[in-house]
């Protein structure tokens, strides 16, 4: 009845794990005491729980996505204080428990709190930007968001009951195989992908015919925000990528359990065929988590220029470059596999070559900020910060896309530098600009700007401290996974990281002190401004309003919005619209008018025509930058 399921399968014999499974539990049993006490269950199971409002549904996700980047980042504290112990000795975690340690950090950072962070801004910002309702699919939303937590479930079930798995976060075969991973750990890790990935799909789905089929009137492909360009890049890749793993983890649980032999290493097996199979998934999925983020950079730092986006339709055009090339570049992960000089060159080749609308959005990002009035809040530090670590990022990552060079660098330390170099700069600086963005929009006060300055530069600074020493390491031919060591030159550059991580710790502390303080004196925080969703179409812009419909008057909010108040609303919106066409459609021409306007130019016969329109653009307040000069007029 209980299958492999035994009181053996309780670490009673592994401290680390029991205590921290039982303050765990502790903490989940406090919780759900206090929603018990106060009487919390009824509003949370009819206004949270069995929701399918996109907001409420987004802000889920994003709180399951920080709560499981504290559990990720817990074991990224153990494994760096290992290893800064591990010299000649054994240290504090036996092996067994370490390769468990790294193969948790890899899959919880990159399945739920990268995806689930990214998805979660998405799901809150994507259907307001495009001015309707909700997604076309909002029951399959909810689903979505409940297949991933049961996965997060599953996952830290078995810090607690059996084990994880001891494979690495891809849980390469033959080590995966039944022969040589017999105990429960890869099958914890085959079905918490599983069921999320599916869960994924069904977003990528939802989000595909969102933003294809469902957009507000009036609202055409060319006048989306970036960050809706992005956001359906991102679920174009899921849908095409994201069967492809569900396709070969299920081909290796066939292997486990019924004995079948697509990745074993005898009756016909091939384990190269998954390491194909799982990057041809994996590189995509890397495209999936830093495209979000590009449209959130973008959002921001055409906010916090007093600009429009540079280069709106290279943006485009790079967006989906990037999204096409994604799926031609996966053996670059496994140069050493053996493929020949002519694969590995053609897949360097392509690996260069994606770089180029990269750096063209780097190149737009720049000359947004160039000639603007940049303020530096919270989300624009995140963003400049974000330039500079990803740039640094993506040269090593030009390294290692030459074939010679990612012969002596693969598996190293260099490799994990680089890959946190693209993913902490890029997916989680982002995710934490988009939080701090939308955080007034969603909840109608601001958070704390001095906590979140703090933030920022433990962030940072933790950042650098903690991944450059792994760059000398890597260097210097220092593996990754190395539960322990016998070089006494590596010990000094693995305390600095470790140093890092530390720092690192202090950040989410004070992006946890900043979310407590700012909850509890909101009302000094409330955001009276109408900035934040950047639309192309200014009509389509309404009053700040929190989640649940309230809108910031004083000191107290006015009732939410019934279903009237929303038609009214989009009524006016689609009014505004139609009386806006005419010139709307031709901004660039509007510019020019009114720069000969402006500045006494020698067109007298339209000169009526473009005070008309001068006022016009003035009662509905769009600001229309001047074509010589680029200083702003109204």
């Amino acid at each position: 009845m209980f299958g492999k399921l035994s009181w053996a399968a309780i670490p009673f014999d592994q401290p680390i794990p029991l205590i921290t499974s039982l303050v765990m539990i502790a903490v989940i049993l406090a919780m759900l005491a206090w929603i018990t006490i106060r009487g919390f269950w009824p509003y949370l199971w009819r206004e949270w729980i069995t929701s399918v409002d996109h907001k409420r549904i987004g802000v889920m996700y994003c709180v399951l996505a920080m709560v499981m980047l504290i559990r990720g980042f817990s074991d990224a504290i153990l494994m760096r204080s290992q290893q800064a112990l591990a010299l000649h000795s054994a240290g504090f975690l036996p092996p067994e428990h370490f390769d468990q340690i790294f193969s948790a950090h890899g899959t919880i950072m990159i399945f739920f709190v990268a995806m689930t962070f990214m998805i979660g801004l998405m799901n809150f910002a994507v259907p307001l930007q495009l001015g309707i309702r909700d997604v076309a699919f909002p029951t399959f939303n909810s689903v979505s968001l409940w297949l991933t937590a049961s996965a997060v479930l599953l996952v830290n079930m078995s810090l607690f009951i059996g084990e994880f798995a001891q494979t690495g976060w891809l849980v390469y075969p033959p080590l995966s195989e039944l022969k040589f991973s017999p105990g429960v750990g890869v099958d914890y890790y085959l079905w918490a992908i599983q069921i999320s990935g599916i869960g994924t799909l069904l977003t990528g789905i939802n989000f595909v015919t969102t933003i294809l089929k469902v957009r507000a009137p009036g609202m055409a492909l060319t006048h989306m925000p970036i960050f809706c360009w992005t956001a359906l890049a991102a679920n174009l890749l899921i849908v095409a990528a994201f069967p492809i793993l569900t396709a070969t983890l299920g081909m290796l649980l066939l292997d486990r359990y019924l004995g079948l032999h697509f990745f074993t290493t005898t009756l016909g097996g091939n384990p190269m065929m998954y390491v194909n199979l799982i990057w041809a998934w994996g590189h995509p999925e890397v495209y999936i988590l830093i495209l979000p983020a590009f449209g959130i950079f973008t959002e921001v730092i055409s906010t916090f220029s007093g600009k429009p986006v540079f280069g709106y339709r290279s943006m485009i055009a790079a967006t989906m470059a990037i999204c096409i090339l994604s799926f031609m570049v996966w053996l670059h992960h496994f140069f050493t596999m053996g493929a020949g000089a002519d694969v590995n060159g053609f897949f360097g080749i392509m690996t260069m070559i994606i770089a180029v609308p990269t750096g063209v959005k780097v190149f737009n990002w720049l000359f947004t900020m160039w000639g603007g009035r940049v303020r530096f809040e919270v989300p624009m530090l995140w963003a400049l910060a974000f330039i500079v670590t990803f740039l640094i990022g993506g040269m090593t990552g030009v390294l290692l896309a030459v074939p010679p060079a990612d012969f002596v660098l693969h598996n190293s330390l260099f490799l994990v530098a680089h890959f946190h170099n693209v993913a902490i700069g890029g997916v989680l600086f982002g995710a934490f600009a988009g939080y701090t963005y939308w955080f007034p929009k969603a909840f109608g006060f601001r958070l704390d700007d001095r906590l979140g300055r703090a933030a920022f530069w433990f962030w940072v600074i933790g950042f650098y401290v903690a991944f450059m020493p792994l760059y000398v390491l890597g260097l210097d031919g220092m593996t990754r996974r190395m539960q322990h060591y016998d070089v006494a030159a590596w010990q000094p550059w693995l305390i600095v990281a470790a140093g890092g991580a530390a720092l690192i710790l202090c950040g989410i502390g004070c992006q946890v002190a900043q979310l407590v303080l700012s909850i509890r004196k909101r009302d000094s925080l409330r955001d009276r401004t109408a900035g934040g969703l950047q639309l192309r179409r200014p009509a389509e812009c309404h009053r700040p309003r929190s989640l649940l419909g309230y809108e910031a008057e004083g000191d107290r909010a006015t009732p939410p919005h019934g279903l009237a108040g929303l038609q009214a609303h989009r009524t006016a919106a689609q009014q505004s619209h139609r009386i806006c066409r005419s010139f709307l459609c031709r901004c660039d021409r509007l510019r020019a008018h009114l720069a000969y306007l402006v500045d006494g130019g020698c067109r007298p016969h339209w000169r009526v025509r473009d005070v008309r329109r001068f006022r016009l653009a003035r009662s509905f307040r769009i600001r229309i930058a001047g074509r010589r000069t680029g200083e702003d007029r109204s």
